[in-house]
C-alpha cells in the first residue's frame, strides 16, 4: 500500500514550495494567487536506513523503499463553496487521500501576498476546515436525496444509511469535523463509502520558524490536540539536497523536518514499515499497525495471505547484529510465528506458504 497525502491551504501560503520540496519536482511557485491551476501529484521515495543496512548485510542487487504520494491543489479561500477562487473545484482530487496536510502562514514575509491582508493562523485553519465542511454537506445533501426516496422501501441497511448521513449533516450544519465526531464501526463503515473530507486524519503544517509563532498559538493547538509540527518550508527547499552534515553547518536540524511531516504521517495513520531481505532486493513494505503476518504476507502478494502457513521474524537491528539469516537462525533468533503474530514495525520477514 502506498501513502497518499493530501495538501490544502490558501493562496501562497507554501503549499507548492512544499510540494516542490518533497518530491524535488518542479511546479509553479510564482508570487500571486492561484498560481497552481492543474492539481500537481508526485509519489516520492521515503528514504530508511534500515533499507540501507539490509541491503548492505544481504548484498542486495536492489533497494525498494516505501513511497508517499502527495496531492497540490490550488489554494482555497473563503467562499470557495460558492464559487470564489479556484481551489473548490479541485477538493475531489483529494477525496482519494489517506490524510490531509493543512499549510498555515506563520512566517512573517510582506513581500509574498497574503489574500487575509494579515497574520492569522486560526482564521486559516477556521477558513479551510469551512470550506471542507462546506464540501462535506454538499456531498451529503446530494446522497440524502437519494437514500430519502430509497429508504420508502424499508430496506434495514437503507434506513441505516439514512440514520447515519442525517446524523453527518446534522454535525456538518453546526460546524463540526466529521473526524471529531465519535462514531461506531458500523457508522464508520458507511461513512467512508463517500471519502468524506472532514473525516480524513488531519495535521496542521505551521509554516515559519518557531520564533515567527506566537505562544499563544502553540497553546490553542495542544490544548485541543490538534496533530502539528513547525516547519520552514522556504529553508527546507534551499537545503532539498543538503546531507545531514550539511544541514547541521547551516543551522537546520540534522534530519528534514520533511522526513519528520512522512513520520508523523505515518503515525497519524497508524502505518508500520516491515521489511523482505535477500540477494534480489531489499524492500521496505507499508501495513496497518494491529495486522497480523498472513495480512502482511497478502501485502507482498495475495497467494501469500490465502496459502500462509509460517513466518520467520526476526527484528532488522538483530539480524543486523547476527551478520545473517544463517547466523540468526544459529543463534535461535529467529522466531517461527502462526497466523495470529501481530507484525512489528521493523520486523523482517520471511513468508512460508503453500
Amino acid at each position: 500500500m502506498s501513502l497518499s497525502i493530501g495538501i490544502v491551504g490558501l493562496p501562497n501560503v507554501g503549499k507548492s514550495t512544499l510540494f516542490e520540496t518533497i518530491t524535488k519536482k518542479q511546479v509553479s511557485r510564482e508570487n500571486y494567487p492561484f498560481c497552481t491551476i492543474d492539481p500537481n501529484v508526485g509519489v516520492v521515495a521515503v528514504p530508511d536506513e534500515r533499507v540501507d543496512k539490509l541491503a548492505e548485510l544481504s548484498h542486495s542487487l536492489r533497494k525498494i523503499y516505501t513511497t508517499v504520494e502527495f496531492v497540490d491543489i490550488a489554494g482555497l479561500v473563503k467562499g470557495a463553496s460558492q464559487g470564489e477562487g479556484l481551489g473548490n473545484q479541485f477538493l475531489a482530487n483529494i477525496r482519494e487521500t489517506d490524510a490531509i496536510v493543512y499549510v498555515l502562514r506563520c512566517f512573517k514575509k510582506p513581500d509574498i501576498i497574503n489574500t487575509l491582508n494579515r497574520i492569522d493562523t486560526l482564521l486559516e485553519k477556521e477558513t479551510l476546515e469551512t470550506e471542507l465542511m462546506l464540501k462535506d454537506l454538499e456531498t451529503v445533501d446530494k446522497r440524502l436525496q437519494t437514500v430519502s426516496k430509497d429508504a420508502k422501501s424499508g430496506d434495514k441497511e437503507i434506513l441505516k444509511e439514512l440514520n447515519v448521513l442525517t446524523k453527518a449533516q446534522d454535525f456538518l450544519q453546526k460546524g463540526q469535523l466529521l473526524l471529531e465526531v465519535p462514531w461506531t464501526d458500523e457508522e464508520l463503515k458507511i461513512l467512508r463509502n463517500y471519502q468524506f473530507l472532514t473525516l480524513k486524519p488531519r495535521i496542521y503544517l505551521l509554516n515559519g520558524t518557531k520564533e515567527e509563532v506566537e505562544e499563544s498559538i502553540f497553546k490553542v493547538f495542544e490544548d485541543n490536540h490538534w496533530p502539528y509540527l513547525i516547519m520552514d518550508v522556504a529553508s527546507e527547499l534551499e537545503a532539498v539536497d543538503f546531507t545531514p552534515e550539511e544541514r547541521e553547518e547551516v543551522g537546520l536540524p540534522k534530519e528534514s523536518e520533511l522526513d519528520t511531516l512522512i513520520k508523523a504521517c505515518y503515525q497519524l495513520l497508524n502505518l508500520i514499515t516491515f521489511f523482505t531481505t535477500g540477494p534480489d532486493e531489499t524492500r521496505a513494505w507499508t501495513l496497518k499497525k494491529g495486522l497480523k503476518a498472513p495480512q502482511a504476507g497478502g501485502v507482498i502478494h495475495s497467494d501469500f495471505e490465502k496459502n500462509f502457513i509460517k513466518a520467520e521474524v526476526i527484528n532488522w537491528q538483530k539480524l543486523l547484529e547476527a551478520g545473517g539469516w544463517a547466523e540468526a537462525r544459529e543463534k535461535g533468533w529467529l522466531r517461527l510465528e502462526g497466523k495470529d503474530y501481530e507484525v512489528q514495525d521493523g520486523d523482517v520477514i520471511i513468508i512460508r506458504h503453500g
